[in-house]
C-alpha cells in the first residue's frame, strides 16, 4: 500500500521544483504533464472541478487506494498547479442516514 510519503516522493521526483519548495508552496507544470502523472505515476481519479473564474478552474484529485487527495489549479494559460493536498479523503455520502 502506498502511503502519502510515497506520493510527496513521487511528486518531488517529477516536479523538482516542488521538492526544493515548502509545503506552503504550489507546483506548477503544463497541464497535459501534469494530468498524465496524477493519473499514471499517482493513481489519482479527478473527483470535481469548479470554476474559480473565467480563467481559471480547480480540480479535486483523489488516490482512492490510499485516501490522499489534491487540489489542483488550471489556467487558461495551460499551466496547472498543486495548490493543496492531504489524507484521509471521504466521499460525501448522497443520502447520509
Amino acid at each position: 500500500m502506498i502511503d502519502r510519503y510515497t506520493v510527496l516522493f513521487g511528486i518531488c521526483v517529477l516536479f523538482p521544483t516542488f521538492a526544493q519548495a515548502q509545503m506552503s508552496d504550489v507546483s506548477c507544470d503544463d497541464r497535459t504533464r501534469m494530468t498524465e502523472t496524477l493519473k499514471q505515476v499517482i493513481g489519482a481519479e479527478r473527483q470535481g472541478m469548479g470554476l474559480r473564474d473565467a480563467d481559471t478552474m480547480l480540480e479535486v484529485w483523489v488516490t482512492e487506494r490510499t485516501g490522499d487527495w489534491l487540489i489542483v489549479q488550471n489556467y487558461a494559460n495551460g499551466t496547472s498547479c498543486i495548490v493543496a493536498m492531504g489524507a484521509h479523503w471521504e466521499e460525501k455520502l448522497a443520502n447520509p442516514a
